[in-house]
């Protein structure tokens, strides 16, 4: 066996070094954001601060937060920070409800997303001479393309499928026999569907390795997967706007949360009402600020994403706790705050159903109804019995521990729709 690449230095660096690096960057980047993008000078000069009044990391908490609306009021190219011939490549968001999100790299920035995408696959236990299967997709989306030139960075065998066509992926994964996916958790369970449906049992495939992103996912699903087919499973966190997959990843020995490449992104948790930053340790809304990036500089942004930071264990850099969950993602039923990965949880344990699922939200008059689509797994779709026990439990488990009534309906086998991507939860038929 071949052994594991080798550790960069900054990974075991000590946090007085890490801080000394990341506030020389911090300096830089926000020069660099005041100077060459007219957008941020104006937030910056209405906010009343300056670039040169940063002293210390916790004087960033005086600059003002980027969301999505800056980007997408400057659609599509208003952020930018260097001049057109310096611009090698073009990303966005899918754009599905409003404006896509547009972010560009310099030659500079995809070597520096390379080597972080490197970083983070040499974490999850990659090893040289590995086959990988990228089942992200391919184009506009950062996942396919960021995944591909990482694993190619560390040296590893790529196979570029992209999402889709299913019964082909599995074909190549039983022919070309990679070690590694890089794949989003729910399209992992449609391809072993497949396996199971051409009568291949998952657990003995060649894959030793699932880096799963893009959406959120449980530790509970987690489980789910490495039990089927045979893997370690492990996190890998990005979002375009802060540069895409790979700002941050577990590592296999500890599988503890992803641990945040510190050296290029500047982590805050605030709490998302107030803006106020919070200690380590305290959840709230993850943001970041890039401390390299030259075409796209993204000063505090808000992700969105609830989790908290949490001190470095196979690193000296913070983790962040696993993601399950995002303000924007939040549901409100009868008053009730609810997340899907809170129903996802439930409806693991209860092995006569299938891990797919789907929320549909309506209204009854003045009262939302919250309507739970799922699936019998294959091998207990005929015992009637096991699968009325099974949705009335889930039932009783979704009003006692989240607080919501919820018809919980079980669909034949496949009755859910596969997504090829990102999957789709929650069909909300809620008047606005």
């Amino acid at each position: 066996m071949t052994t594991p690449l080798p550790l960069e230095p900054i990974e075991t660096a000590s946090r007085d070094e890490l801080a000394a690096l990341q506030l020389e960057r911090l300096k830089w980047s926000l020069n660099h954001a005041y100077e060459n993008s007219p957008v941020y000078r104006r937030k910056f000069d209405e906010a009343g601060v300056h670039p040169s009044e940063l002293k210390s990391l916790a004087d960033l908490a005086r600059f003002p937060f980027t969301t999505k609306k800056d980007l997408r009021d400057n659609y599509p190219f208003g952020m930018f920070a260097v001049p057109q011939d310096q611009i090698s490549r073009i990303h966005a968001s899918s754009g599905t409800t409003g404006k896509p999100t547009v972010v560009a790299y310099t030659a500079r920035d995809i070597d520096t997303w390379a080597n972080l995408v490197a970083r983070s696959v040499r974490a999850a236990g990659a090893r040289r001479g590995d086959k990988v299967h990228i089942s992200y997709g391919y184009g506009l989306f950062t996942g396919g393309l960021g995944a591909h030139y990482g694993a190619e960075r560390a040296g590893l065998t790529v196979i570029p499928f992209g999402g889709g066509q299913t019964e082909k992926q599995v074909q190549l994964i039983q022919d070309f026999r990679p070690d590694i996916i890089m794949v989003t958790p729910s399209y992992m369970l449609a391809i072993a569907d497949e396996m199971e449906r051409q009568g291949i049992d998952p657990a003995t495939c060649s894959l030793r390795i699932g880096i799963f992103g893009a959406e959120p996912w449980t530790n509970d699903m987690r489980a789910a997967i490495e039990q089927r087919m045979g893997i370690t499973a492990v996190d890998i966190y990005g979002l375009s706007e802060v540069m895409g997959p790979g700002v941050a990843s577990e590592c296999a020995e500890t599988k503890d949360g992803p641990t945040i490449w510190e050296d290029h992104f500047y982590p805050e948790i605030i709490n998302p009402e107030t803006g106020e930053v919070l200690p380590d340790g305290e959840f709230g809304e993850l943001v970041f600020t890039s401390l390299t990036k030259e075409a796209l500089p993204i000063v505090r942004y808000r992700t969105r994403d609830l989790t908290r930071l949490l001190p470095g264990t196979a690193r000296t850099m913070r983790r962040m706790e696993k993601i399950t969950g995002r303000s924007d993602d939040m549901l409100i039923i009868r008053g009730v705050n609810v997340f899907p990965t809170q129903i996802e949880e439930l409806l693991l344990k209860q092995h006569a159903l299938a891990p797919h699922y789907q929320i549909i939200l309506t209204k009854e008059g003045p009262m939302d109804v919250m309507t739970l689509n799922c699936e019998p797994c294959p091998e207990t779709a005929p015992d009637y019995g096991a699968l009325d026990a099974a949705r009335k439990a889930l039932a009783y488990d979704i009003k006692s521990l989240i607080g919501v009534t919820a018809q919980v309906n079980v669909l034949e086998v496949n009755g859910i729709e596969r997504s090829v991507g990102k999957a789709r939860r929650v069909i909300d038929k809620r008047p606005k």
